[in-house]
């Protein structure tokens, strides 16, 4: 049914007549493509852009479930909001998924494979995400082979500017937020603060103990122009997140397992323009540190822990000698640490890492852009990774029409738990590396208001790390493919109206020749998803909204011998304005109550209700 369905959207999308002529929408910024900002249709590379209205309109707590109704994203996670929650995109896995918080890489150097654990990341004062589908390695080096999810707080306000929200609901679930911003001169900041708090439910599927979660995020922006040419920028985000968990071998039960996590990500850089703009540098340090400690009983000491901390310096530069041709060319250092401590025993290790890279944008006539560029990286243990990769964007008739086309290589290092474990490390292992293909276009009709997107992609990753049960450790033993087909609708038929489609099919399978589980399917990644959401602004003040994801079959394990059965949530929501300053809002999600997993044995949200007020000034 599925499959129908998602056939009939596309014919839907491709049909859609052309509406009343109206002013454009206007051209997006990205920046996840090339590391500078760029207008979108100069990029030959598959975005979806999450904005901060979107992210208000949709009243999501969750990142996870904000980025499940954008095209090519799987997530899994493990029960109770605060559970382990990986997101794969374009069907790589989660460890291949490279994530920004404001420019910072946040993978964790003290995970087994370098993930990013999406589950202590709510949408708090986030107020844009951009997500690049596709390998990137050439600007972002390691562990970009599905794609980049990069998330980004908001930029200081002209003058002065305050926001508050505070709602409550189901399961005794308070989540509040504020920030504060303004300009004075040749100043800038703004600082936020986010809390939530719930009894959450129980992890495991079939248990009756709730786990709870507490959450606080902290985030904070300054920037000081000391001349048009000069600038430092400071950045700071801050996670303290605390939840129960059902931790279970076997057949799911309650436990009283607890895990505490301290994540510290921080940002200092120097901006120089010269020469009118045409050449400009940026120097900055990013550190990321992670303190995650496991409580078997809580009150007691930490039986186990880890900490990962990640040091890294950049430099960037940037010539433009005419308008139609960029270089953009850097410089990285990075040093990733790992440190455990539990069951009567210490590990440490670390590596460093270098990188040079040089990419090159030019323009030879107009509606034409070509993107093409080299990357090279030098671990201390491995050695060397040489990544190539180029992307193009036609337009013929002033963005109305974009043909996309792009071909991009990634590359993950091994992780230090893979190579240095004393039980299943493997010194020798080499880094995972892929090639991905994708082929687009977009067309833009009625000056914005109806947009439609279709792309094609193909990945294969070879060398790819798993668990070999021959020799008890780490080894490249995998090999995987990925391809399918992703569309995406935007329609405005007249102000008050917003439609918003999206549509993947991943056939996401298993290469590595081993007979158990050669031609399978990836575990956790269903071929079709469906996501479609409408918004409606009356014209008293009243804004109503419905959003209704569908997923499609999929398995738990690498064998397909344990299935996960498809699904389809739908979710309402209203807001109301009381005067110039406050507004009114709620929502109902999983409205049908329908029963799901997205991982095998644990627990999801059934019916819940939801209701808060925002204060603006």
């Amino acid at each position: 049914m599925l499959k129908h369905t998602a056939i009939s959207l596309i014919a839907l999308t491709a049909a859609t007549p052309a509406l009343a002529q109206t002013s454009s929408l206007g051209d997006d910024i990205v920046v996840t493509a090339s590391g500078i900002e760029q207008p979108r249709d100069e990029v030959g590379q598959a975005i979806t852009i999450v904005d901060a209205k979107t992210i208000e309109q949709r009243q999501t707590i969750d990142i996870v479930d904000l980025l499940a109704t954008t095209p090519g994203v799987r997530f899994n996670r493990n029960g109770s909001t605060g559970g382990v929650t990986g997101v794969s995109l374009r069907g790589a896995e989660t460890t291949q998924t490279l994530v920004l918080i404001d420019g910072v890489k946040v993978n964790d150097p003290s995970g087994i494979g370098d993930g990013y654990d999406f589950g202590h990341l709510l949408t708090g004062n986030i107020s844009r995400i951009e997500v690049l589908r596709g390998s990137n390695s050439v600007v972002h080096g390691s562990q970009a082979i599905g794609g980049v999810v990069s998330l980004m707080t908001a930029t200081p306000a002209e003058g002065f500017a305050a926001n508050a929200s505070a709602e409550y609901g189901y399961s005794d679930t308070l989540s509040t937020k504020a920030d504060v911003s303004g300009t004075a001169g040749r100043v800038s900041g703004g600082i936020g603060a986010a809390y939530f708090r719930t009894d959450g439910i129980s992890s495991a599927a079939v248990g009756t103990e709730k786990d709870g979660y507490k959450n606080f995020a902290g985030n904070a922006r300054l920037k000081v122009a000391f001349s048009d040419a000069l600038s430092l920028d400071l950045r700071g985000y801050y996670i303290n997140a605390d939840v129960d968990f059902d931790s279970f071998f076997g057949a799911p039960a309650d436990s009283g397992d607890v895990a505490k996590l301290n994540q510290y990500v921080g940002y200092a850089g120097l901006n120089l323009g010269l020469f009118d703009g045409r050449f400009t540098s940026r120097a900055a340090v990013t550190y990321l540190r992670n303190d995650r400690d496991n409580y078997f009983v809580r009150g007691t000491p930490a039986d186990y822990g880890y900490k990962g901390t990640n040091l890294r310096f950049e430099y960037q530069g940037v010539v433009a000698p005419v308008e139609q041709a960029k270089l953009v060319f850097g410089y990285e250092h990075e040093r990733p640490d790992y440190d455990f401590f539990g069951f009567g025993s210490t590990a440490t290790a670390r590596a460093n890492i270098d990188s040079v890279y040089a990419l090159g944008i030019v323009q030879p006539f107009t509606g034409l852009s070509v993107t093409g560029g080299v990357r090279h990286d030098d671990h201390s243990q491995f050695g060397g990774a040489t990544t190539f990769g180029a992307n193009a964007n036609y337009s013929p008739n002033g963005g109305a029409t974009n043909f996309r086309a792009s071909y991009g290589e990634g590359f993950k290092a091994p992780s230090l738990y893979q190579l240095y474990d004393s039980f299943s490390g493997n010194a020798a292992l080499r880094p995972e590396q892929s090639k991905s293909y994708d082929f687009g276009i977009d067309q833009s009709l009625a000056d914005g208001r109806a947009q439609l997107s279709l792309t094609a992609f193909l990945r294969n990753t070879t060398d790819q790390i798993n668990y070999d049960n021959a020799t008890f450790t780490y080894g490249n033993i995998d090999r995987t493919r990925a391809k399918g087909v992703e569309a995406t609708l935007a329609l405005r038929p007249v102000d008050a109206l917003n439609l918003s489609a999206s549509y993947s099919y991943i056939d996401a399978r298993d290469r590595s020749g081993r007979p158990a589980f050669d031609g399978k399917r990836l575990p956790r990644r269903a071929e079709q998803a469906i996501s479609v959401s409408v918004d409606y602004d009356w014209s008293f003040g009243l804004s109503t909204g419905a959003t209704i994801t569908m997923v499609g079959d999929s398995f738990d394990d690498a064998a397909n011998n344990v299935p996960l059965d498809g699904y389809a949530l739908a979710g309402i929501r209203a807001s109301f304005p009381v005067g110039e300053h406050f507004e009114v809002y709620g929502r109902v999600d999983n409205l049908f109550d329908a029963n799901y997993a997205t991982a095998f044995n644990y627990g999801v949200y059934g019916r819940a209700a939801y209701g808060g007020v925002r204060v603006k000034f």
